[in-house]
């Protein structure tokens, strides 16, 4: 229920943020297009009265007083212009040119280019000198409209990093609160587990000290153990495990051991090591014994009870590998990465959370990786654990950490 709470108020935050996002952006983007529009005509306005004045300029006589018109050609300051012939020519270099910063070098290409990127930017203004003679003004839009062209843009951005961010803060935050959850979901359980199981135990040796060579009662105590060992893997989760240099081949061995001893004949599990049977990692014993469990049992309920397992061990500089093959179904590429999810899984029964445990082991409580190396649909899969060797100078023996 919490969950479910969490989740309806994340999509009420995300709703209202996308709404205040589309509330500051489109009004802004609408006015800044009003005021470039106003802008620009503006503009344009002012282009035609600068190409008048240098029309009188080109047919005034010498005794013509031109003050006020040279007002006018010098009152341009931020609108780049040039005015030239019907040969793309320059007419007057001292007034025909504004706004445009010529090189030291290759002034006439770089004019000649200019020029061209001035005809696409607006319609020319078109000057009558005489009947036979006319000039022609070639303008672009001031500094000051392109910025302002750009600002709506700008406010998109950053309106969309602000978004960004507050979708990854509640993506957390959600995350953070689901984790919670589980962890505190199996403290609760291996807490609620903990009383009947030591009430288990005491019974089962009451009963081994009347009936000492029942073999039943071996048994009942390998179960009760092992409801033992289950309760402490649950108490661990969400806390910082303790780890200790081991010998990986005996931890999983034991795991090994322990899925062939409940699986039927028609699954073959194998064990393949091409690195140091000497080689030692740092481990949770029972935690890292979960992880092989876990695996064995998706790729046994992904063969239907009837294939092969094979766990292939190798060593490359400080890292050991660990591949478990099996021959199941396979996993579409599209969802190598979210079967880690929780909550995903393929069977009609259970929760979806094994997988999802198990990367958390390997890679929060472990330091190291897993993935998915590789899978064909109806061939099989093959899952990839990395993990770092134990720097140790003394050799341990597992069984004494068991």
């Amino acid at each position: 229920m919490r969950i479910t709470y969490y989740y309806d108020q994340y999509q009420k935050f995300k709703l209202i943020f996308i709404l205040i996002a589309i509330m500051i952006v489109l009004p802004s983007m609408y006015l800044t297009h009003l005021i470039v529009n106003k802008l620009s005509q503006q503009e344009t306005h002012t282009m035609e009265v600068w190409a008048e004045a240098t029309r009188q300029l080109a047919v005034a006589d010498d005794n013509a007083d031109m003050t006020l018109v040279l007002k006018v050609l010098n009152g341009n300051t931020t609108i780049p212009a040039v005015l030239v012939d019907d040969k793309d020519q320059l007419v007057n270099p001292q007034y025909g040119i504004c706004n445009i910063e010529l090189p030291k070098e290759n002034k006439d290409e770089f004019l000649k280019e200019k020029i061209q990127k001035l005809k696409k930017a607006n319609p020319p203004i078109v000057i009558q000198i005489d009947p036979h003679t006319k000039h022609y003004v070639y303008y672009d839009e001031s500094s000051l409209i392109k910025n302002l062209g750009n600002f709506s843009y700008s406010i998109f951005a950053v309106v969309g990093i602000f978004l960004v961010v507050a979708f990854m803060v509640f993506s957390n935050t959600k995350k953070v609160e689901q984790n919670q959850v589980w962890v505190g979901l199996s403290k609760e359980t291996a807490h609620q587990l903990g009383t009947p199981i030591s009430s288990l135990l005491a019974w089962v040796e009451l009963l081994k000290s009347k009936h000492m060579e029942d073999k039943m009662i071996d048994e009942m105590s390998k179960d009760v153990n092992r409801l033992r060992i289950i309760a402490d893997r649950f108490s661990k989760i969400g806390s910082k495990p303790s780890l200790e240099a081991v010998l990986l081949p005996g931890v999983l061995d034991n795991a090994v051991t322990y899925i062939k001893n409940r699986t039927s004949n028609k699954v073959v599990i194998t064990t393949i090591y091409e690195a140091s049977e000497e080689m030692r990692v740092n481990l949770n014993v029972p935690l890292f014994e979960w992880v092989i469990e876990n695996l064995c049992k998706n790729a046994i309920d992904a063969m239907d009870g009837d294939g092969r397992i094979d766990i292939t061990v190798t060593e490359i500089s400080d890292s050991c590998y660990i591949d478990i093959k099996d021959t199941g179904k396979g996993i579409p590429k599209s969802k190598f990465k979210t079967v880690f999810n929780p909550g995903y899984t393929t069977k009609k029964r259970g929760w979806g959370l094994g997988l999802s445990l198990v990367k958390r082991i390997v890679d929060d409580y472990h330091a190291g990786k897993i993935f998915v190396k590789q899978s064909e649909i109806g061939k099989g899969t093959i899952f990839r654990i990395i993990l770092k060797k134990a720097i140790e100078n003394k050799k341990l023996n597992y069984n004494s950490l068991s």
